[in-house]
């Protein structure tokens, strides 16, 4: 597919393996021998082995002080490092963007292709949400913050521009790219390690599992004040962050906590999981896949991209909404999962969850470049062709 072309990957910043970082794996499993720039890069190198690269070309952040812990205060540098990039020896550039990777510049014989996680969440429709957890909403620091968030917008929208083709990992971020950039994208789910065959179910004990970084947005607060009113069910809350002292101060004696555990303890945790409860807003949603994927059936929230990984009705269901992420409305849905217990089958969540292997991804994602590659070239044929036509008289003259 791009066979003799020079291929540049710009991914955001690489200092965690997360649901991003597996699509920037089967990214470069499509493109092999791609170019990696990046914004930083702290990941240590079993996690780069994992993805697929061994360096990435990175930034003037890489040298900043704190990049690792304090990244997110040097926003306001991120348009203008990205945009400093060299890429004009490129024939295809790929940005995987949940920030400002779609931002890279480019010329009008190089093809850019943006798979878009989500335009900068904290600049557009939850920038209130934002603020308000910052607690930036008052004050010196909070206009300054709405200033900078103003101009990052500005940025934001005029960059959409130059990208010639979008994907959007959901139907909900089709929709919001729609409305901040005014652009159409092809709805590309991210990859899924989805086992081929339903894992055994895990005996023991029987519970309710959560698996979220803690932090406010997650609402993991919500489902922890839910089980209060839950004695007779249990709940194990995987994952740390600095939410975490606050909910096992208000935690009742049914929630247990286990802290940051790896891959395969999670979905060994998932395996054994009567439900996993989930009450944040998913751009997609990839823990949800993988719940599924185990087997187990989601009690979650009915917003964004778990409206369309989570099948709710017919007669092999996968899950039950709750339309708030409150402990009421939490708690209700986990009652009437409860009466229905049966009515989940464990084979069922696994063929839904196959819908979003990796390998479809790679499928789909290759087929899409492909094909924006072919209209790109018959683009650059016709206006070579167009322009040769309009000097034919000039040439004929000068004969």
């Amino acid at each position: 597919m791009v066979s003799g072309m020079r291929v540049a990957v710009v991914h955001d910043w690489l200092y965690t393996f997360g649901g991003a970082e597996r699509v920037l794996r089967s990214i470069l499993r499509c493109v092999p021998g791609a170019d990696v720039f990046t914004l930083f890069d702290i990941l240590p190198s079993a996690d780069r082995e994992r993805i697929g690269f061994t360096q990435a070309r990175t930034s003037f952040l890489q040298k900043l002080p704190a990049i690792a812990r304090r990244h997110r205060l040097y926003l306001p540098l991120m348009p203008l490092a990205i945009e400093q990039f060299d890429l004009s020896g490129y024939d295809l550039i790929i940005s995987s963007s949940y920030a400002v990777a779609k931002g890279v510049l480019t010329g009008p014989d190089q093809l850019h292709l943006a798979y878009v996680h989500s335009p900068m969440r904290y600049a557009w429709d939850l920038q209130h949400r934002y603020l308000i957890e910052s607690k930036l909403t008052r004050g010196i620091k909070g206009m300054m913050a709405r200033l900078l968030l103003h101009r990052m917008r500005l940025w934001d929208t005029r960059t959409a521009h130059g990208v010639d083709a979008y994907m959007a990992n959901s139907h909900f971020i089709a929709r919001r790219m729609r409305k901040t950039y005014g652009r159409s994208a092809q709805v590309i789910y991210p990859p899924v390690d989805v086992a081929p065959a339903v894992p055994p179910r895990e005996t023991g004990e029987a519970f309710f599992l959560t698996a979220a970084r803690l932090v406010p947005y997650k609402n993991v607060h919500a489902i922890v004040e839910a089980f209060r009113s839950l004695p007779d069910q249990r709940l194990v809350v995987a994952g740390t962050g600095p939410e975490l002292a606050r909910l096992k101060a208000m935690a009742a004696p049914n929630v247990s906590f286990v802290g940051f555990v790896p891959d395969c303890e999670l979905r060994r945790l998932m395996r054994a999981a009567r439900a996993f409860v989930f009450a944040a807003e998913e751009d997609f949603g990839i823990v949800l896949v993988e719940a599924q994927g185990e087997g187990t059936p989601v009690i979650a929230l009915g917003r964004g991209g778990a409206r369309e990984s989570i099948v709710t009705g017919g007669p092999e269901p996968t899950g039950i909404f709750f339309d708030e992420p409150t402990p009421a409305a939490i708690a209700a849905a986990i009652h009437r999962f409860a009466a229905h217990t049966s009515a989940f089958d464990p084979v069922a969540c696994h063929a839904n969850a196959l819908r979003f292997t990796e390998e479809r991804f790679e499928t789909e994602f290759s087929a899409f470049v492909a094909e924006q590659l072919a209209l790109f070239r018959g683009r650059l044929e016709t206006g070579y062709a167009s322009s040769v036509q309009k000097r034919l008289p000039q040439l004929a003259v000068a004969e």
